[in-house]
């Protein structure tokens, strides 16, 4: 008999963003289990290639809480498996509340993705765990499922974050560079004021080197108006080796993008200290080198592999002297990230994360 999973992503609408990277990852991953989404209500995707596979258009943004109490209590009761795919602490705050018996073990799953390490948020996570010690905890780091077992979570384990692996049969070949490339979505912990600056800086300079920066403005929230601030800056600036990308892409023409690319990722050193990168992992997946800052996961990642250059800094001629490093010897930074993908392809299988739910 197949297991039934129910998989909750309020976020997901379109092919655009990890979330749907990670869910399609899972569902078309060989095994017996039947899946249930719970996306946004305006999701336009199409999962009929998978039979096993059902979709329900459910989440609205405005009410997104009270819809995940009220569907969380109504899912409870089916006895199948929930799985809360970007968890966060609203979600066990509001497992813990609805539940008014222990829950047993291997019912409800969070994937977290980070968590901050604070002593306030320990003391909530304890008294959470106290309440439900059976809650399912899966993290995308070591450091990530530390943080809960020190909570008192007794089911808490490291399940690798599940990357894109090109077809079978398709062998990932090396081009030459083509662009340095902004990925994403454009945040001001992704380091977007850097890009700008950078540009700027650049186009000061009458620098030549091609640019291709995603500026996608669909998810900003009131706390990214400098964002906005800084998407209007950078269609003032006269660079003409620069491209900008304002609409929505599918997976597809996404992870088109990364072959002859360098990755630019000035990520913010304290939010990215040890947070996987969907953006890596993909960039990586190509044979696309990344440039980052010191101090993050992504750095270390890129260390392991020699991938890519790390920042000590992320200003203008910094992170444009790493650029043209690369640039000059593009085929043994990508060569060192194509077998950086055929690592990571093994250790980040999709399977994993399935079996941890399953098993």
């Amino acid at each position: 008999m197949s297991e039934f999973i129910n998989i909750v992503e309020p976020t997901l609408t379109n092919e655009a963003g990890h979330c749907f990277s990670l869910i399609n990852n899972l569902v078309k991953t060989e095994g017996v289990a039947q899946f249930s989404i719970w996306a946004n209500a305006k999701a336009s995707i199409n999962f009929e290639a998978y039979s096993r596979v059902s979709l329900s258009k459910y989440f609205h943004r405005r009410i997104r809480k009270i819809q995940c109490f009220l569907l969380y209590k109504r899912l409870l009761k089916t006895k199948n498996k929930i799985f809360i795919s970007t968890a966060g602490m609203l979600d066990l705050a509001l497992f813990a509340f609805i539940a008014k018996e222990v829950l047993p073990p291997k019912q409800v799953y969070f994937y977290f993705h980070w968590i901050n390490n604070e002593e306030d948020k320990l003391a909530r996570l304890k008294k959470i765990a106290q309440k439900q010690p059976n809650l399912m905890i899966l993290g995308t780091t070591k450091s990530v499922v530390d943080v809960f077992k020190k909570a008192g979570f007794s089911h808490a384990k490291l399940a690798p974050y599940p990357i894109s692996i090109p077809e079978q049969n398709t062998p990932l070949k090396l081009i030459n560079f083509s662009k340095v490339l902004v990925a994403g979505a454009a945040r001001q912990d992704k380091g977007f004021s850097n890009v700008v600056d950078l540009v700027d800086y650049l186009a000061t300079i009458k620098a030549e080197i091609p640019f291709y920066i995603q500026s996608s403005s669909e998810h900003l929230n009131k706390s990214e108006a400098k964002t906005q601030l800084d998407i209007a800056r950078l269609k003032r600036i006269e660079y003409q080796k620069l491209t900008i990308c304002e609409k929505t892409l599918s997976e597809i023409d996404y992870l088109n993008l990364f072959p002859g690319s360098i990755c630019l990722q000035p990520y913010d050193a304290k939010a990215f200290s040890d947070r996987v990168s969907g953006v890596t992992l993909d960039s990586l997946m190509a044979g696309s080198p990344v440039v980052t800052t010191a101090n993050t996961w992504i750095a270390k990642c890129i260390q392991r592999f020699d991938a890519g250059i790390v920042l000590n800094s992320n200003t203008p001629n910094e992170i444009a002297a790493a650029l043209n490093t690369i640039i000059r010897d593009y085929d043994f930074y990508a060569k060192n990230a194509k077998n950086a993908s055929l690592t990571l392809q093994s250790e980040n299988d999709a399977s994993q994360l399935l079996s941890a739910i399953l098993n």
